[in-house]
C-alpha cells in the first residue's frame, strides 16, 4: 500500500466527491496518490519528463473542472488516464510531432522467447552485465519508437499500466474487439521490430569486435 493510501483510507472516488463538496485537501491527496504512477506513464508517453510535468498539471486541472461529470459509481483511475492520454495527444498535435512514447523499462536477459510483458514489466531477473542490460533497453526503446501511436499506446496501457481490455476500450472510446485486434497487431509488430533492433545491435557489436581485433593485430 502506498504512503498516501496509508495516510487516508478514502477511495479515489470518495476523494473526488469530497473535493467537489468543498474538502480543500482532497484533490491534493489524489494528486499525491497518482504522482508517481501517472507522471511515469506520461514521461514514457511523451518521452520527456519536462513535458510530463506540464501535462500532469493540465490533467488534474481538467479533473477539477470536469469532476462534476464523473460517475462516482465507476472507477476513477481509467477516467484519470483517459484525461491524461488525451492531454498528451493534444501536446503532440500542438508541436506537430508524429511519435509519442519511449518505454524505457528493463527486460530479461538471455531468453529470446521472453514475452512482451516480461520485457516491459521487467518480471524476469535483470541481466547481470550492465552492458547487456543497456543494449537490450536500447533495443526495446528502438522497437517501440518505430511503432504507430495507436499501437504503442495500447501496449503502454495494457502492459505497463496493467489496465484491462475493457478499461482501455472505455478510455479510448473504441469497441472491446478493436482493442483486442489492435493489441494482437501491436504485439506482432513489436516482435518484428524488436527482432530487427536486436539483429542490428548484434551486427554492430560483431563489427566492433572485428575492428578491435584488426587493430590489435596491426599493433
Amino acid at each position: 500500500m502506498s504512503e498516501s493510501r496509508a495516510e487516508d483510507a478514502r477511495s479515489d472516488e470518495s476523494l473526488l466527491s469530497d473535493h467537489l463538496a468543498g474538502d480543500a485537501g482532497a484533490l491534493e491527496l489524489l494528486i499525491n496518490r497518482y504522482r508517481g504512477e501517472l507522471h511515469g506513464f506520461l514521461t514514457r508517453f511523451l518521452a520527456s519528463a519536462t513535458a510530463a510535468d506540464d501535462v500532469f498539471q493540465e490533467t488534474f486541472l481538467q479533473v477539477h473542472l470536469a469532476g462534476a461529470s464523473f460517475d462516482v459509481e465507476r472507477s476513477f483511475k481509467p477516467w484519470l488516464f483517459t484525461i491524461a492520454a488525451n492531454k498528451a495527444r493534444d501536446f503532440h498535435r500542438k508541436r506537430k510531432r508524429r511519435q509519442v512514447a519511449s518505454l524505457d523499462a528493463p527486460i530479461s536477459a538471455g531468453d529470446d522467447r521472453a514475452t512482451l510483458e516480461d520485457m516491459i514489466a521487467g518480471d524476469l531477473p535483470l541481466p547481470e552485465a550492465r552492458s547487456v542490460e543497456a543494449d537490450q533497453r536500447r533495443e526495446v526503446k528502438a522497437a517501440l519508437d518505430t511503432m504507430p501511436e495507436g499501437q504503442r499506446e495500447i501496449i503502454l496501457l495494457a502492459y505497463f499500466q496493467k489496465l484491462s481490455y475493457q478499461q482501455i476500450a472505455e478510455m479510448l472510446s473504441i469497441p472491446l474487439g478493436t482493442v483486442k485486434s489492435r493489441m494482437h497487431a501491436a504485439v506482432a509488430l513489436f516482435s518484428q521490430r524488436w527482432g530487427d533492433a536486436h539483429d542490428e545491435s548484434g551486427a554492430a557489436a560483431r563489427s566492433g569486435d572485428t575492428n578491435t581485433k584488426g587493430t590489435q593485430r596491426r599493433t
